[in-house]
């Protein structure tokens, strides 16, 4: 089996699936397969159903996506500071990956969007890192060498590369954004190769 980086995200407008794209890109510039996944939304209505593969967009994230792979990119947009429910309802059930220790030592990052400047986007980075944490994932956030982390004027922050979508949630990725994207993706692949050999 090749080796891969799992981006896995929930996505509601968009902002979050088209930086999950640039964080593959820098995945496979560093020499990485990225698998890019989903959850499904959760409802109130009780009765609600998905079906098993989505229409369109990338399959549901699986649990033998997140067991066999290299390193793992996370992301969500910003709900009241904190992740999407949809995202963390699917944490809440790796109960078994934590039990077993399979993503102990792994390289892991996050990223999120927000419609604001300051909506929450660090604290969501850092909710975000707390389940990784308890799976002994090992967490690598972006570092001031790398320039666009101190010139942009949109998103982009030390603990993961973040993006603001603007009050309508339809501004595009900033050159700047997209650059700290595919730093993230090409720095999660090159760890994970090194903690391979």
């Amino acid at each position: 089996m090749s080796s891969y980086v799992l981006v896995l995200y929930y996505s509601h407008k968009g902002a979050v699936a088209a930086m999950a794209d640039q964080i593959a890109l820098g995945i496979e510039k560093a020499g990485l397969e990225a698998r890019i996944r989903t959850v499904p939304s959760v409802s109130a209505d009780t009765n609600a159903t998905l079906d098993e593969i989505p229409s369109d967009g990338p399959l549901y994230c699986s649990e033998e996506d997140l067991r066999n792979c290299s390193g793992l990119i996370l992301g969500s947009p910003v709900r009241f500071g904190n992740m999407a429910a949809a995202l963390k309802y699917f944490l809440d059930g790796t109960s078994n990956l934590w039990l077993t220790g399979v993503l102990t030592n792994k390289p892991a990052a996050v990223f999120t969007s927000s419609s604001t400047m300051h909506g929450g986007q660090e604290s969501t980075l850092l909710s975000m890192m707390l389940p990784l944490l308890h799976h002994g994932m090992i967490m690598a956030g972006i570092p001031y060498t790398e320039p666009e982390l101190s010139s942009t004027s949109t998103g982009g922050t030390p603990y993961g590369v973040s993006h603001f979508a603007g009050k309508h949630s339809n501004l595009p990725l900033s050159e700047e954004e997209i650059q700290l994207c595919q730093i993230q993706g090409k720095r999660i692949a090159e760890i994970a190769k090194q903690l391979e050999k």
